[in-house]
């Protein structure tokens, strides 16, 4: 397995599926969302099916589908859910695979795992997405050193939003991180605007 990246973010509602979406489509990658919790939306998986222009049959089936909207171990209690670890293993696939987290690097996934902690067994490099209006500087130090505490590989940090330079390089410059993009909000979220965007804002080269 090769080109494998783990898509985490500094908190819930960020636009972390769609910086997957579009990192999945420009890699011609696997996609995979171990937990989706919450359906009444719909799925990232879906949303990624639609905005990446990916083959339906790289859309892989998520390991646990939960119904509540709420964090991965509430959501499995309350659905008389057991999460077993071993089904979080990391698919094999042929070419690059990007897999998304949910919410933030500390979600819990069990009462005694989180996220950050299956990043850890995996042992592949983490983006960390983060968003660049007020309050990123704290939220992505602490997620970043959070990752590092547990020997997370991190890659670099991609942010959404609207372009505050000084809160972007602060934090690659203090978190001593990677700064490899940032996309903007897009007023019209199709495929095409979201590759062509993509395109715009990052280099392939860096996640080669």
């Amino acid at each position: 397995m090769t080109q494998t990246f783990i898509v985490t973010g500094t908190d819930t509602g960020i636009g972390k599926t769609v910086f997957a979406a579009a990192l999945a489509g420009a890699l011609g990658a696997r996609y995979w969302k171990p937990i989706q919790a919450g359906l009444d939306d719909g799925s990232d998986s879906a949303r990624t099916t639609t905005l990446s222009g990916l083959p339906i049959e790289y859309i892989l089936p998520e390991a646990y589908r939960l119904v509540t909207p709420c964090s991965p171990h509430l959501a499995a209690e309350i659905d008389g859910v057991r999460i077993n670890l071993d089904r979080l293993a990391l698919p094999e696939v042929d070419g690059p695979l990007v897999v998304e987290g949910a919410g933030g690097a500390l979600v819990p996934v069990t009462r005694e795992i989180l996220y950050a902690d299956v990043f850890a067994r995996w042992g592949k490099p983490v983006v960390l997405v983060a968003r660049t209006a007020l309050g990123t500087i704290n939220h992505s130090l602490l997620s970043l050193e959070a990752l590092r505490a547990r020997g997370v590989p991190i890659h670099g940090i991609a942010f959404v939003g609207d372009p505050v330079e000084d809160s972007e390089a602060t934090i690659a410059q203090i978190g001593k991180v990677k700064r490899l993009g940032r996309l903007p909000m897009l007023p019209d979220l199709t495929p095409d605007a979201l590759a062509q965007a993509f395109a715009d804002a990052f280099d392939l080269a860096d996640f080669a």
